[in-house]
């Protein structure tokens, strides 16, 4: 008889697949839904089932005599998973808090009614004159995104005439737009706390992110030369939103520091995330681990750094098309850099892995990050 898996994961990409690690060294049973049999996390979970998450049965197959189901993604409809509720199933995150991770303008609004710190922002009307009506008194230049859906830097336009911003409204062909300030800041962090059921929360240190056509292709733990004080108004920021939503397992609100010294919340993610893939290597617990920990209901782990500094460097497909062949080479060259393959086929701009360096001097940390990745992705 195989042994009951002790959670489901939905969705079968990177993010799935390093949460198997930890399982395993926890003694936890993972049952994965994948996309197909090859993708990422199939590749590493022995347990699976090839379906479609927005497919009802598919989900329902999945968390046949599974307690508790979490996910790779926030892309799961919100009537499934509260049609897997009634029927006794825990999704952790569940769809009340999860919402705002899917909708963008649901977000906005609930952060706004909570006193926390975003941009100006106007939830569009979907008749194209209306929003363009709307838009004249907001003022230009604006954000315009899509409210679901988007993703490292898909369904995003900076707009900055009439004329701009009636193209988009085009392009959208109907789907709902929130409109937001150009904030002018400094630069990107990034806020991680887990949150189990129990209420108990562990905060990670803030990061900062680097993004390159809207894909984070960078990430210094923690951010060098951030003011105390703000630091912990963005953890502080951080804590308020997976309480006051009701987030389980990892949550990461991705924020603005602002060129006159503020922090503004910029995007939420209920999983774990790719400014948090330092901690695999670079803090006593991982991100993955934590998240498993919390949607189990498990005692959290302390986040503490093992070093003063931690860098990850995404791999986005480039000239290398063998990248395991290549790792030889990447170790060779930099022996104390760890590098994470993500199973993937090469493709331009597609993250295929990264490498992750941690140390005590950030100059030197940089550069031999900057290195592995670069001999990994260019040769």
């Amino acid at each position: 008889m195989p042994l009951t898996p002790h959670l489901a994961v939905v969705g079968g990409g990177q993010l799935a697949r390093m949460m198997q690690v930890p399982a395993v060294a926890l003694g936890l049973r993972i049952r994965l839904l994948a996309e197909g049999p090859d993708v990422s996390a199939a590749q590493v979970v022995p347990d699976q089932l090839v379906g479609d998450h927005t497919d009802l049965t598919d989900l329902r197959a999945v968390c046949d005599g599974v307690p508790v189901v979490t996910f790779d993604h926030e892309h799961v409809p919100p009537t499934h998973l509260r049609t897997l509720e009634a029927e006794g199933h825990v999704p952790r995150p569940g769809p009340d808090a999860l919402l705002y991770a899917q909708d963008k303008g649901e977000m906005r609004v609930r952060l706004s009614v909570l006193g926390l710190p975003c941009p100006l922002f106007l939830l569009l009307p979907s008749e194209a004159e209306e929003a363009l009506a709307e838009l004249e008194d907001f003022g230009y230049p604006a954000v315009l995104k899509t409210t679901r859906g988007g993703y490292d830097g898909k369904g995003v336009w900076v707009v900055r005439s009439e004329d701009e911003a009636a193209e988009v409204l085009a392009a959208a062909d109907g789907q709902e737009l929130v409109a937001e300030e150009l904030v002018d800041f400094r630069r990107e962090l990034s806020a991680q706390v887990a949150r189990n059921p129990s209420g108990e929360v562990v905060a990670y240190p803030v990061v900062q992110s680097t993004q390159v056509d809207g894909i984070c292709k960078e990430v210094v733990a923690p951010a060098p030369d951030l003011d105390p004080a703000l630091a912990q108004q963005a953890t502080d920021v951080a804590v308020r939103v997976a309480t006051a939503l009701g987030v389980t397992g990892m949550l990461a609100v991705e924020l603005f520091e602002t060129s006159d010294g503020r922090v503004l919340v910029n995007e939420l993610a209920m999983r774990p995330h790719n400014t948090g893939h330092w901690s695999i290597d670079g803090a006593a617990t991982s991100q993955f681990e934590n998240h498993l920990r919390a949607v189990l209901d498990l005692p959290l782990g302390p986040s503490t750094p093992h070093a003063p500094w931690s860098v990850m460097v995404n791999v986005l497909g480039g000239a290398v098309q063998d990248l395991e062949a290549q790792e030889a080479v990447v170790l060779a060259a930099v022996p104390h850099a760890k590098v994470h393959l993500y199973g993937k086929a090469v493709k331009p701009g597609r993250k295929v892995g990264h490498v992750t360096v941690v140390g005590h001097d950030l100059d030197a940390v940089l550069a031999d990050a900057r290195r592995a990745a670069a001999l990994l992705q260019d040769g």
